[in-house]
């Protein structure tokens, strides 16, 4: 009976050794796709973590030229409006002289007028001489 017993035990402990190390080897594969999984999702952090970062720098090189572009934009209305000032400026300028021009056009065909009318009375008065 004892030879049994002992075979009986030997065999529970045969089966309890075979489940758990069936166990253990399940475990161990749990834990290697585990592992794997968490190695994919850190590559994706990492690899999302440098695209935002790249985005990120390219966002900064954007509004710096945009910044660039307005601060140009605003010299660039500047010197318009300096231009245009100065362009009404010569425009009025112009104007003046124009009116001037007219003025000193019509004072001369005026005294053309005078000139001839002038010579015309003269003429006669040196002929009766």
């Amino acid at each position: 009976m004892e030879e049994g017993f002992k075979s009986r035990i030997i065999l529970i402990l045969m089966i309890l050794t075979a489940i758990f190390f069936i166990s253990a080897a399940s475990s161990c594969s749990h834990a290697k796709r585990l592992k794997v999984a968490r190695d994919k999702e850190m590559l994706t952090r990492l690899e999302l973590e440098e695209k935002m970062s790249k985005s990120a720098q390219e966002r900064q090189v954007f509004e710096n030229k945009l910044n660039a572009l307005a601060e140009d934009l605003a010299q660039e209305k500047t010197s318009h409006e300096v231009a245009n000032n100065a362009l009404a400026q010569e425009q009025l300028s112009n104007k003046g002289l124009k009116e001037e021009l007219l003025k000193v056009t019509k004072l001369k065909d005026k005294l053309e007028e005078d000139l001839k009318e002038a010579l015309v009375a003269v003429k006669p008065g040196q002929s009766k001489k």
